[in-house]
């Protein structure tokens, strides 16, 4: 923190896309799991997991609420799973921003499905009580044997047990699904069982993205040395088989994450149809299907 900005950053800063407007608050740095094979989000050296200290976290907010006043309408807890922390701590950070920031409207944060195993619906109530209105859940695929592969260290039980609790609770769900996860071989089984993953939790949001490797694939091979990566057309063969499977009654639907060269936008189950016809079209002639190009992706 200096004295021309009143929260301290640990680079590299990461948020939702639909965070843009967001204030970014750091209530955690990195990620407290942190052992998927397929994320280059917060991975050594870079960043090692810890909970901002208390106090720091308290007088950034009251320096915020100095500088921006009522400017400020939405608040992201950053950094990975602030849900990490106790729901004391983070009850204490939510009466903070309602003092501090008086207009603020949405509160977010990135969760872990295995920190609300510690956490109660009653604690949960309490959370959305005082202002916690959305999380964003990776999900990243509804199959076991991907999400063992990519030593994800959840399952489908314990991300259906912690998107039901936030269902109770009252507080949104944006389930985020990785396109092209499973590879050649597992393509088809990861399709149908993260659509089933998603009709069991009816989510309010769902968002695909497309597993990419800036950094190398060294890593994620070390656990899945036999993936092969999708081809793009395979790619978009698996978005169809996943949308033609969802049976939503009323779940925005995002496919627009800039690893995403199949642009979808539309609201399941009412649009499905006309998304199923842009994926079929990209499918057959991907060469008047409006794709983003490869350098707008900036992975």
């Amino acid at each position: 923190m200096n004295a021309g900005f009143p929260i301290r950053y640990v680079d590299p800063v990461f948020r939702p896309p639909s965070e843009a407007e967001s204030l970014i608050l750091p209530v955690t740095d990195g990620c407290s799991w942190n052992k998927c094979t397929f994320c280059e989000m917060y991975t050594a050296p870079q960043k090692t997991f810890r909970a901002r200290d208390a106090t720091e976290t308290l007088e950034t907010l009251r320096r915020c609420g100095e500088r921006f006043g009522s400017d400020i309408r939405r608040v992201f807890l950053a950094d990975g799973d602030a849900l990490v922390l106790p729901t004391r701590r983070l009850l204490e950070i939510l009466a903070a921003i309602r003092d501090h920031l008086p207009a603020v409207r949405r509160i977010s944060s990135y969760c872990l499905p295995r920190n609300l195993h510690r956490k109660s619906v009653d604690e949960l109530n309490e959370l959305a009580a005082a202002g916690l209105t959305m999380a964003y859940v990776g999900a990243e695929s509804g199959d076991d044997e991907v999400l063992a592969k990519v030593n994800k260290g959840e399952t489908f039980a314990t991300t259906c047990e912690a998107l039901d609790k936030l269902q109770q609770a009252g507080i949104r769900r944006s389930i985020m699904i990785l396109n092209g996860l499973g590879g050649k071989t597992l393509s088809a089984q990861h399709a149908a069982n993260s659509a089933r993953l998603a009709n069991a939790t009816q989510p309010e949001y769902l968002a695909t993205l497309v597993v990419s490797f800036p950094q190398g694939e060294e890593r994620f091979r070390a656990g899945f040395p036999e993936w092969q990566p999708c081809s793009q057309r395979e790619l978009f063969a698996e978005m169809e088989a996943f949308v033609s499977a969802l049976e939503l009654r009323r779940t925005v639907f995002r496919s627009d994450h800039v690893s995403n060269r199949l642009v979808l936008k539309g609201t399941l189950g009412a649009e499905r149809p006309r998304l199923l016809g842009e994926i079929r079209a990209a499918i057959a002639m991907p060469e008047v299907a409006g794709l983003r190009p490869p350098w707008q992706r900036g992975l």
